[in-house]
Parts: structure tokens; sequence; C-alpha cells
């Protein structure tokens, strides 16, 4: 694990809330079987894990608060061009790894043809899904807004967040913080009740939820650290996880989802988040929670394109449950090995090679501007 490169006093990080992290990779390993357990049981009604989409909610509200919690005192020191070099050393070369693996998988399938279908738009899909640019296109499957590798489209929305964050949330109160959340709570249960549940957002038919999912989840996850709301109790990071996985294994339903998703959102994920945040780490668990941490966001953007694998050779060998059942349990090992060697050989060292150019840079700004 490579160490942070030193960095001028305003580009350095905070420390970490070492059992949100811990959190943010139970999440991730939560969608990667909720991934497969759509394609081996598509009926969600009967699948066991089958509320794992509200995953995506509970990353956006614990980014609110990190993000809040990392740059609310010093954004204004560090200005809107170094903030944003920042989260793109941290959030993009993931993004294009995660294209060029999705590329791979699409044109390489020994299980499906589909590829021929858009073999002259192919290119298109994989510019789009390095650049963020939604294209949804292949209707066969889902109609995702980036096939390539579906996950994106919440990146899309983290960017689109982290941007308002730096040019408009910075600047308000609390009151009118309040005001935008509360807003964004109404638009939240009108989006759960008008598509029954709040599995949007990653679809050309359904863009729009996902806008509507980040805006109140991030939003609350800003108040949660403004409002200065943690909880300091004698919960640790396993008594936490228990009560995290137990929203991802809310049985299905197609009468209560409306109701029980948007309370989820609305009340539960923030005081999971003010719980996680004062909670104490017993040392036992603190490399458990560095790990699950640092392959969360690997794990989380180069899973899918092995969807896309499973889905094909599921449709054309039509396997028993048993045997799915079999290679979930291999593919989710390999996976999480698989996020760890990415992370570790290619993402790390390209975001410290990145992290060393813009300190040099500024460096050589400040260093000019002192002479001047």
């Amino acid at each position: 694990m490579y160490q942070e490169p030193a960095l001028p006093n305003v580009l350095r990080s905070k420390q970490h809330f070492e059992i949100l992290d811990g959190l943010r990779g139970v999440a991730a390993v939560a969608v990667v079987i909720f991934h497969f357990m759509e394609i081996a049981v598509p009926d969600y009604t009967k699948s066991f894990i089958a509320h794992a989409y509200l995953a995506v909610d509970f990353f956006f509200c614990l980014s609110g608060f990190v993000i809040a919690y990392a740059y609310d005192q010093r954004l204004k020191k560090m200005g809107l061009l170094q903030f944003f070099k920042l989260r793109l050393i941290r959030l993009h070369p993931l993004v294009i790894i995660g294209s060029v693996i999705g590329l791979m998988a699409f044109v390489f399938d020994p299980f499906s043809n589909l590829y021929q279908a858009y073999a002259d738009k192919t290119f298109f899909m994989f510019l789009a899904s390095c650049f963020m640019v939604p294209y949804p296109l292949v209707h066969e499957r889902y109609f995702n807004l980036f096939h390539l590798n579906p996950p994106t489209w919440s990146l899309f929305w983290e960017y689109v967040a982290n941007a308002v964050y730096a040019l408009v949330l910075i600047k308000i109160r609390n009151k009118v913080l309040w005001f935008l959340v509360l807003t964004a709570a109404v638009a939240l249960c009108y989006e759960a009740n008008r598509s029954g549940n709040l599995g949007v957002g990653w679809s050309g038919e359904n863009i729009m939820g996902g806008g509507i999912r980040v805006f109140y989840s991030f939003l609350a996850g800003i108040l949660i650290y403004r409002s200065k709301w943690i909880i300091n109790s004698r919960f640790g990071f396993i008594s936490i996880s228990a009560l995290l996985v137990l929203v991802f294994i809310i049985p299905y339903s197609d009468k209560t989802n409306s109701i029980v998703d948007p309370l989820v959102v609305i009340f539960f994920f923030p005081l999971l988040v003010a719980l996680g945040a004062g909670a104490k780490l017993r040392s036992a668990y603190t490399s458990i929670c560095g790990f699950s941490g640092n392959i969360s966001y690997p794990l989380y953007m180069v899973h899918y394109p092995f969807i896309w694998l499973f889905m094909s050779w599921v449709e054309l060998k039509k396997p028993t449950l048993n045997n799915m059942v079999v290679v979930m349990a291999i593919g989710l090992v390999l996976l999480i090995g698989m996020a760890y060697l990415v992370m570790i050989y290619i993402d790390e060292p390209i975001r410290r090679y990145l992290k060393n150019k813009m300190n040099s840079s500024v460096s050589s700004a400040i260093e000019v501007s002192s002479i001047n």
C-alpha cells in the first residue's frame, strides 16, 4: 500500500473515519452479490438480498459526510481547481480502468455474440464510459446509461454532486441546507411512489431518478457533519455492519417498497452514518476496516463486466441454481482479489503519479508567488 506523497498544507487530507470505511466495503460486497443474484434469481421477491440496490444511497450519504468533513474548512484556501483535480485523481482512474475491462469483456465474451450487433458503436460506448457521458444503447440488456460498466451511472451523479458542493453548497447556511434536504426528501418519496422503489438512475428510462437519489442522500450527509450529529455509543464495526446488512435483506414487496425504501434512505442511513462516525473501533478490526474501505471503490468499479459474462453464460448454458451458487461464491472471492490487485498495481500507481505531478505544480506556483 503506498503512502500519499507529502502535499502542501491546504491539500492534505484529514484522517478517515475507519468504521465508515469498513461499512463502505460491506456495502460494495453486498452490491456484487446483489448483481449476481439479479441474474441467478431474477424474481426479487425470491432474492435474499433484494434491497442491496439501496447501498448506492448509503454511498451517497457517506460521500456527502466525508466531503464536508474533508473540504468545508479548506476549500476556500485550496481553490476550485485544486479541489476538482483532487476529486478527478481520486475517482477517475477507476472509471477508465472499469471502461477498459468492460470493453474487453464485451468484445471477447465467449458466451454471447451481442458485440456483433453493436460493433460499429462500441468505440462510442467506450468513449462515453471513459468521459461519463450517458449513452443508453443496448436494449437487450436493460438500456444501461453505460453498458460497458453500468455502475458508472452513480459516479456520474457523484461528479455532479461534487461540482454542486464546490460551487454552491459550500457557501450556504444550515437553514438553507435544511430546506434543501426537506425538499429532496419530498422528491425522494415522490420518485419511490412513481417508480415503485428506489432502484432507479441507472437506465436511460429512469436517469433522473439517480439525480433525486443523490440530491437527498448527499445533502443529508453534509447536514450530518455540519450539525455535528455524531453519535458516540458502544456500537462497533460488527454491530453497525449488521444493521446495514439488515437493510439489504429486507424482503422485497411491490406493495411496500415505495414506503420502505424512502424510510430507510431518509432516516436509517443518516443514522448509520452518525453511528459509524461516533463508534470506537476495536484494534482487532482495524486491518479489516482498512482493507474493506480500500477495496470498496475498486470492487464497485471493476465487477460488473464479469456480471455480464455470468449473464451470457447463464443464458447460453442454463445451469442449475446450485451450479450458479458455486460460480457466484467463487466469483465473489476472485473479484475481491482482482479489485485488490487492480488497486495495488494500477489505480494507486496512477494516483500516486498524478498527485506527485500536482504537488510539483502547486509547489512551483507557491515558489513563484513568494519570489514575486
